[in-house]
């Protein structure tokens, strides 16, 4: 397999303007699909794509709202939306300015996001999520790992880079060997899915 990675806003845009990308299955990932039970009050879908999770919350009753910088992402989950008489909301905006909605949620998920982040905006990334999740409100965080053999596709994430990113502000509960399933191969990657929840401000 190749590195196939976008490097900025418009490459992961033109990503859903060509083939396929390879994170786009047209179905939530199994390993957030197995927790959807624990999703609850207002879902936000960060890094949304073309929507899947936030479908997939919508058609469980919650208020969900999908953000993603693409915008040709943003338009296939408007249209998926419209086809399965869902109401969802999707907008096109950055994960690294969530407070810039001025809306706080109960449940986040984040599927492939985290690791594509440089450490910077790793850390400013954390801040964001921060902004836009209410106290004991839970991140529900699906990544690459470091189990993964190969060097194509994102950086991988270690589980002590999970706990250290989220010390200050959060309690970092299971972080857990998951698959996340891409269209390159008909084996899963290995990933990690981290169960993160917002503290009360200090």
């Amino acid at each position: 397999m190749t590195d196939r990675r976008p490097h900025s806003i418009g490459e992961f845009d033109a990503s859903y303007q060509t083939d396929k990308p390879p994170w786009d299955i047209d179905r939530p990932q199994p390993a957030l699909a197995a927790v959807a039970e624990q999703f609850s009050g207002r879902f936000l879908d960060v890094g949304c794509g073309t929507g899947e999770h936030a479908l997939l919350a919508a058609s469980r009753g919650l208020s969900a709202v999908g953000v993603d910088a693409a915008p040709t992402a943003i338009a296939r989950a408007q249209e998926k939306a419209r086809e399965r008489g869902l109401d969802v909301r999707f907008v096109v905006a950055d994960a690294l300015e969530l407070g810039a909605l001025g809306e706080q949620f109960d449940t986040v998920v984040d599927c492939g996001l985290f690791h594509v982040f440089d450490d910077g905006d790793r850390a400013q990334y954390v801040v964001s999520l921060a902004d836009a999740v209410r106290a004991g409100g839970r991140v529900f965080l699906l990544c690459f790992s470091d189990r993964q053999p190969g060097d194509w596709g994102p950086r991988r994430i270690r589980a002590d880079e999970l706990r250290e990113s989220f010390a200050e502000g959060w309690q970092v509960g299971a972080i857990e060997p998951a698959p996340l399933e891409v269209t390159l191969s008909p084996e899963p990657v290995q990933a990690w899915l981290a169960t993160l929840t917002r503290l009360p401000a200090s």
